[in-house]
């Protein structure tokens, strides 16, 4: 949760939020709930419930849908099973869109007619499908893809805070609170996601966000025991700052949160570019066998070739938690084609290592394996895996690349001390998935 000492928005909606989630609840008779049981056992009960009960309808909000697009991924699984063949798919149905952008390749159109999925011209009917209540049970906000401008940060501006606005200033008029889950971070700034956090958690809407790459296969496979002792982790990232920073963030935090104690916060953040990130790694500041470990899981190239890699899409991401631990993330663009990473355990001599393995059959899986999760909130009404993971990753990754441009000094993050519990939440290729997934491809 958020520190206690920060503002607690919409006050006059608590009342309505606690109607809504009152409803909610009595909406999900028999309903299956975690309980204190093991993982394996609490997914053996899922299962059980899933398999009993009927699909939960979902509205999509959407940039804009083309081929490969995150709305694709998301959407056509829900529409054409798991393996995008008419098979077996998620305990959904996708019942409206809204979309933004018609490119040339849209797929939005052809979908809707194909599968009689209509496209509404506002937020707010598609998720009242134009009637005067919501008629959804859950809401997938993807803004991520289409033409937006990239500021001075080089942050994408998308509208995905806006987009937030309309759903919950719909659920307010209507009197119904419906899970949503947010596609990637909340938005560029700190402000995005610290708004949009406040208002979900004063309204009471369950809430899901983040990147789909803590629920990749991993290679080589690698889950740490939860309270585990972590000295460091060093990480290496790559392609965009923004887009594809967050990836890298969210993949370090998905082990980071495991740790003894849970997740603390930020204490301090710095981004460093050219000569600089190289000289922090030769003085020390990035533990070298650490470093090397988890630049040799994700290429075999001598590790020389990175220190010549020129241009915006290269920087060393510094952070340290309140806890003491602490982060480093290499964005190397045309060096690592994949995000790794290397974890240091107290008490043992070599650093363990992994990297996020985006096998692309059928269609990327792990966004399929992130879907499972989604479906679980959807049919529960509570979130299967923390969204604080989120905001502290959003809040972290505009700080870093503020930084890149006011001056590369480090910057303490008191708006940071975020606490939460990790999630043991699996990674593929569980929960196992009624379809195959071919794993003898591997992206290198």
């Amino acid at each position: 949760m958020v520190d206690e000492t920060q503002t607690r928005l919409l006050t006059r909606r608590e009342s309505l939020a606690a109607i809504s989630a009152a409803a909610l609840t009595a909406s999900l008779p028999g309903c299956w709930i975690p309980s204190s049981k093991s993982a394996s056992d609490n997914r053996a009960d899922w299962r059980n419930y899933r398999s009993q009960s009927e699909p939960k309808s979902v509205a999509m909000i959407m940039t804009v849908w083309y081929p490969g697009s995150h709305s694709d991924v998301f959407a056509r699984t829900m529409l054409e099973g798991w393996d995008k063949d008419e098979g077996p798919g998620p305990n959904l149905r996708f019942t409206s869109m809204f979309v933004e952008q018609f490119p040339d390749n849209d797929r939005s159109r052809e979908y809707s007619e194909k599968y009689g999925v209509p496209i509404f011209e506002t937020i707010e009917e598609a998720l009242t499908l134009g009637t005067d209540g919501i008629d959804v049970d859950g809401v997938l906000l993807i803004g991520e893809h289409g033409k937006y401008p990239v500021n001075e940060k080089l942050q994408d501006l998308y509208p995905r805070r806006e987009f937030f606005d309309q759903i919950a200033d719909t659920f307010e008029k209507h009197g119904r609170v419906v899970p949503v889950f947010n596609d990637k971070h909340f938005g560029p700034s700190w402000d995005d996601a610290k708004w949009t956090y406040d208002r979900a958690q004063a309204m009471d809407i369950p809430m899901m966000a983040g990147s789909s790459l803590p629920f990749c296969f991993r290679e080589p496979d690698l889950a740490l025991p939860m309270g585990c002792e972590i000295e460091t982790i060093v990480a290496v990232g790559y392609a965009a700052p923004d887009r594809y920073g967050i990836h890298a963030l969210e993949f370090v935090q998905s082990f980071a949160e495991r740790r003894r104690g849970g997740e603390t916060g930020i204490k301090w953040a710095q981004c460093l570019t050219g000569d600089a990130m190289w000289q922090a790694a030769d003085d020390g500041r990035v533990a070298k066998e650490a470093m090397e470990a988890a630049f040799r899981v994700v290429t075999d190239k001598d590790f020389s070739e990175a220190r010549k890699l020129e241009g915006d899409w290269i920087a060393l991401y510094l952070f340290e938690y309140l806890d003491g631990l602490t982060g480093a993330v290499f964005m190397l663009h045309r060096f690592a084609g994949r995000c790794g990473l290397a974890v240091q355990l107290k008490g043992e001599r070599a650093p363990r290592v992994t990297s996020a393995n985006e096998i692309p059959y059928p269609k990327v899986p792990h966004f399929s394996y992130q879907l499972y999760a989604i479906e679980q909130m959807l049919h529960t009404g509570k979130p299967t895996y923390p969204v604080e993971r989120t905001l502290l990753t959003t809040g972290l990754l505009d700080r870093l690349l503020t930084n890149r441009i006011e001056g590369q000094r480090p910057v303490s993050t008191p708006e940071l001390a975020i606490r939460y519990e990790g999630s043991d939440y699996p990674h593929a290729p569980n929960p196992l998935l009624e379809t195959r997934v071919d794993k003898s491809y591997t992206r290198r």
